[in-house]
């Protein structure tokens, strides 16, 4: 069942935390760009949200299952379509990549909406996963705090290697990893591989 409640009552709330949080969306953006250049190829955000990476990078076509998220996507000239990442109401090999930011943490079933992506990308395409490490201090610190937070307390929370066998499950290959939000400072620097940063990002090919 998709997990929008939050994300409809408190639309406003959640993009708040871009404007508070300059310098971590901006690493997070950084971070992302290094697999994907704006205005190269058909990509795909699924969990679009108010299109925050999307607009940014590109990405002209995203899917979420929050109205109130879509209406604000749609409002920065996003071309939205409502639906979950489990089920994508895509024919399949319609997109070059696939962008997923802070999404998987809100699935119902990770591998199959990995499976979803992989159906729809086509045979050159690749994926990129942006999320919170589960190991790292950020994600302790969620993980300690979700009871008390309006959009996390339904969230499921990953490691990279869990995230990396769910991908290898649907036969995602050749992985690259880069992160940012280093050590306990959270540092906007990124560097190759995982273990020191908070967010991790993963692209992969089909």
């Amino acid at each position: 069942m998709p997990k929008t409640g939050p994300f409809e009552q408190h639309a406003d709330l959640y993009d708040a935390w871009f404007d508070s949080h300059q310098e971590m969306y901006a690493a997070e953006l950084r971070a992302i760009g290094r697999f994907i250049e704006p205005g190269k190829g058909r990509g795909l955000e699924v969990g679009v949200g108010s299109g925050k990476f999307a607009l940014p990078l590109g990405i002209k076509t995203g899917v979420d299952p929050a109205g109130e998220m879509l209406k604000k996507a749609a409002a920065v000239g996003i071309k939205v379509f409502r639906g979950v990442a489990e089920s994508l109401p895509f024919a399949d090999q319609s997109f070059d990549f696939v962008l997923m930011v802070t999404t998987i943490c809100f699935v119902d079933d990770l591998v199959q909406s990995f499976r979803e992506v992989f159906r729809v990308l086509r045979a050159t395409g690749f994926i990129v996963v942006g999320f919170v490490d589960k190991d790292s201090n950020l994600g302790r610190r969620y993980l300690e705090r979700k009871e008390k937070s309006k959009f996390y307390r339904q969230a499921e929370f990953f490691s990279v290697t869990e995230v990396i066998a769910a991908l290898q499950t649907v036969g995602f290959r050749k992985f690259e990893v880069v992160q940012t939000l280093l050590g306990a400072e959270e540092r906007a620097d990124i560097e190759k591989g995982y273990g020191r940063g908070a967010f991790v990002v993963i692209r992969s090919l089909k």
